[in-house]
C-alpha cells in the first residue's frame, strides 16, 4: 500500500519561508504519473497549491506563483514545496497527494501551515 508522510509544517511569521516534503513508500518513481500539494483552509474546500508530472511540468495556483516552488527527488520519491514569502492567508492544512499511472490517487495525513505574526 502506497504511504505517503508529509513533514515540514509549522509556526511562520509573515514574510518568512517554509519547505514542506513528501516522502512516498511501497511504489517506485517510475509508477508515479504525478505529484501535488492541496491545501484546505477552516471553512473552506481543499484547493490544488502545486502539482508536477512525471515528466516535471509543473503547476501552480495564481495565489502562490513567484512564492511557492514544487520540485521532485525521484532517487528518493520524494516531493518538497519551498514556501517564501508566506502570508496569513497561507494558512492550511497541506495535502501531499499521488496519482499512479493508473490513475489511482492517494493522499498523506496533512500537516499544518500556520502564518502569524
Amino acid at each position: 500500500q502506497v504511504q505517503l508522510v508529509e513533514s515540514g509544517g509549522g509556526l511562520v511569521q509573515p514574510g518568512g519561508s517554509l519547505r514542506l516534503s513528501c516522502a512516498a513508500s511501497s511504489i517506485s518513481a517510475s509508477s508515479i504519473f504525478a505529484m501535488g500539494w492541496y491545501r484546505q483552509a477552516p471553512g473552506k474546500q481543499r484547493e490544488l497549491v502545486a502539482a508536477i508530472t512525471s515528466g516535471a511540468t509543473t503547476t501552480y495556483a495564481d495565489s502562490v506563483k513567484g512564492r511557492f516552488t514544487i520540485s521532485r527527488d525521484n532517487a528518493k520519491v520524494t516531493m518538497y514545496l519551498q514556501m517564501n514569502t508566506l502570508k496569513p492567508e497561507d494558512t492550511a492544512v497541506y495535502y501531499c497527494n499521488l496519482r499512479n499511472v493508473y490513475n489511482l490517487n492517494y493522499w498523506g495525513q496533512g500537516t499544518q501551515v500556520t502564518v502569524s505574526s
